[in-house]
């Protein structure tokens, strides 16, 4: 192991199946140190940064590997051996859809041995890596083939039901967290197993703790994107929860990008007419939030939130809802937020929500042509053109076969972000939009073509740009005093 990086790979390859077969030894020690030597082995890197040793190089010892390193905690003082599960992570991880025709016998022994742990969990990293092998097992054969995803939840649903009765603090992150894996690879739609336990997600007492919240609100999107239809076309309480819980994260500086990834998804997936009766105050929660403790993150949340819901409902909807809460508020918020805030928009998705959403509002909303707000389009336009010119660094590393706890950036006692339960980012946009370069250029032209004029900047409008600061308040003082129930 500590010597590996100097020895050649033919003799790494040598040692493998030695190493293997040293994973039976009695001694704790010996198997331990057997265990660690092949993880190790198996993250070197080659010439091409993939892993240095291959799938096709282990296929020989394929059987006896896996074989093996399951018995080897069977041994005595190694039922939580952390560096053997951690093996079987790794061993995972590199074999690919070479473990597929073992995965009936090694998803019983997982979910045996999980049972068994949650009794009393003891050894954090031990149970991290058997979730972490859990995931991978789902995500192998799933992608092989979708429809196994059932006789995964067959052997899994039992055991997490027991860990959610029995309330397993250090496992419910990680149940979430798998239970979001498993419902993102169904098609569009939720079985009636998930739909049981909807209602329990909501619960206020799942959400004091602040590990839940992350793979909570990842779980209850993947429930949003899977059956809105159902949800909205159930009982008539489940919206209220889902805004309650939102309302209870957008109060929380720590907590309230969580609270907006969850309103997004609501207003990306459910009908519209599920929530036309909340919308007006959704927003006065939102302004109620600016007004008393405005923060980047804040802001930054929220101006991809203002421009999904453009893209979603259109720029009429966006001006018209706006200035229902407070005449010429949209103007406001256009001077005070989003023109002088838009350039803080980082990631490349969220960035084309804002694109998308701002290029409506110039080119899409009759009021900025021929009102006050028409002072406010030159400006717009070039906040717009500032967020395209922008340089923007989002390289993700994608091989997460190298990644250790200890790298993970949502690693702490309270919430382990599972690598291999890793979800792809979404754009709810997605195809319809390709480039919103492009969709800008075309939009102005459309523009110019119906209103002479319009869809270029102009020494006129560059001097109507050049107009008075709104008051630094956003809502009068009557607004802010809007108490707001949606719980």
């Amino acid at each position: 192991m500590i010597f590996r990086s100097q020895l050649p790979k033919e003799q790494l390859l040598q040692a493998v199946p030695l190493l293997i077969s040293h994973l039976q030894a009695e001694s704790t020690v010996e198997h331990t140190y057997a265990a660690h030597a092949l993880e190790r082995l198996f993250t070197m890197r080659g010439p091409n940064n993939s892993t240095l040793i291959t799938a096709a190089e282990m296929a020989p010892f394929t059987e006896q590997l896996l074989n093996n390193l399951f018995k080897a905690l069977a041994l005595p003082g190694s039922a939580e051996n952390e560096y053997i599960m951690k093996a079987i992570m790794r061993s995972f991880s590199l074999l690919q859809e070479a473990i597929v025709p073992y995965i009936p016998t090694l998803i019983g022994q997982l979910t045996h041995k999980l049972l068994l742990v949650s009794k009393n969990p003891s050894k954090p990293h031990f149970n991290h890596y058997l979730f972490e092998s859990l995931c991978l097992s789902v995500r192998i054969t799933c992608k092989a083939n979708s429809a196994t995803v059932s006789s995964f939840e067959e052997a899994l649903f039992p055991v997490f039901t027991e860990i959610l009765q029995n309330d397993v603090q250090e496992f419910l992150p990680y149940v979430f967290q798998v239970m979001s894996l498993l419902l993102e690879i169904h098609a569009n739609s939720i079985p009636s197993s998930y739909m049981a336990l909807f209602p329990h997600l909501l619960q206020p007492a799942l959400w004091e703790r602040t590990g839940n919240i992350p793979p909570l609100v990842r779980l209850l999107q993947a429930y949003l994107e899977k059956g809105s239809a159902t949800i909205a076309g159930s009982a008539a309480d489940k919206i209220p929860g889902l805004l309650g819980v939102f309302q209870k994260l957008i109060a929380s500086k720590a907590n309230d990008h969580q609270g907006f990834y969850l309103l997004n998804s609501i207003i990306e997936h459910m009908p519209p007419e599920s929530i036309i009766q909340y919308r007006k105050q959704i927003f006065i929660l939102l302004f109620q939030r600016l007004q008393s403790s405005k923060t980047t993150k804040f802001i930054k949340s929220f101006l991809v939130f203002v421009n999904l819901y453009c893209v979603k409902y259109g720029a009429i909807a966006l001006q018209e809802i706006f200035d229902s809460i407070q005449p010429k508020m949209f103007g406001m918020v256009l001077e005070k937020i989003i023109i002088p805030e838009v350039q803080k928009v980082s990631g490349a998705v969220e960035k084309k929500i804002c694109a998308v959403g701002i290029t409506k509002v110039l080119t899409e909303c009759p009021a900025m042509m021929d009102t006050e707000y028409t002072k406010l389009w030159t400006p717009l336009l070039q906040a717009l053109i500032g967020l395209f010119e922008l340089p923007e660094d989002d390289s993700i590393p994608d091989d997460e076969h190298f990644i250790d706890i200890e790298d993970t950036p949502g690693y702490q006692t309270a919430f382990s972000q599972l690598a291999f339960a890793g979800k792809k980012e979404h754009d709810p946009i997605g195809d319809a939009v390709g480039n919103p370069k492009i969709l800008l250029a075309q939009s102005l032209h459309k523009l110019s073509t119906a209103c002479p004029g319009k869809g270029s900047i102009d020494a006129e409008h560059q001097s109507e740009c050049r107009s008075p600061p709104v008051p630094a308040g956003l809502l009068t003082s009557s607004h802010r005093a809007v108490g707001l129930k949606l719980m």
